[in-house]
């Protein structure tokens, strides 16, 4: 003979277990959904970062690939604002001019140019005197290939260059023969500044050694 007050007591109790494993089920599916998200964006920032980097360091190989060659010594060697300009292309011959910042006279502004070019400089659509560009936008190494600096779809990656002067007596123990730096002869040290978008500066330091202006 059966009882039916037993069976009816659990029906009751297979009801609150379900509901109890339901709501278990439900905070597992959330926290595994959260966890999911996080990875995601973690996942595009890295992502996001690489691309930055490797913008920010192609615009730094065109700052340094400027300085190829002793063709354009002058310009290689002091601020010309014609050369911070969009007009100033790279050239099939290599006979290329680089985007060189005008000297800074104060030790401390030349730090804080070192340290943080961008916030320094401004950002990328900043100009200088005479209208020079504070960063050139970078297009490619390959001049035959390169696209105009006017399209709409430029990349978002600048470059620029500094020399770097040293003292009189640091000079001297680099390019001991007299009267060579004014000859544009010698050993001369550039920081090359490379960024992307605005937001990631990456930076190299070069020498080069010149022959002259005569040469």
């Amino acid at each position: 003979m059966r009882n039916f007050k037993a069976i009816q007591k659990q029906r009751g109790a297979v009801l609150v277990i379900a509901l109890v494993m339901l709501l278990v089920l439900t905070v597992l599916a959330v926290s595994n959904m959260r966890g999911v998200a996080l990875e995601s964006r973690i996942t595009a920032s890295r992502a996001e970062a690489q691309r930055l980097g490797d913008a920010a360091d192609a615009a730094l190989r065109e700052g340094e690939f400027r300085f190829y060659g002793p063709a354009n010594l002058r310009d290689k060697l002091e601020f010309n604002a014609a050369n911070c300009k969009t007009t100033n292309k790279l050239q099939t011959n290599g006979l290329n001019k680089p985007c060189l910042l005008k000297e800074i006279d104060d030790t401390a502004d030349i730090k804080k140019m070192f340290d943080d070019p961008i916030a320094y400089l401004g950002g990328s659509d900043s100009t200088a005197s005479g209208g020079a560009l504070n960063w050139m936008p970078y297009l490619g190494l390959d001049a035959s290939g390169s696209k105009d600096y006017e399209a709409e779809d430029k990349r978002e990656s600048f470059w620029n260059t500094y020399l770097i002067s040293a003292s009189a007596s640091e000079s001297e123990a680099v390019n001991a023969e007299y009267g060579a730096i004014l000859e544009g002869r010698g050993t001369y040290y550039y920081l090359v500044n490379g960024q992307a978008n605005d937001e990631l500066t990456v930076q190299s330091t070069i020498a080069n050694i010149y022959l002259g202006l005569n040469n």
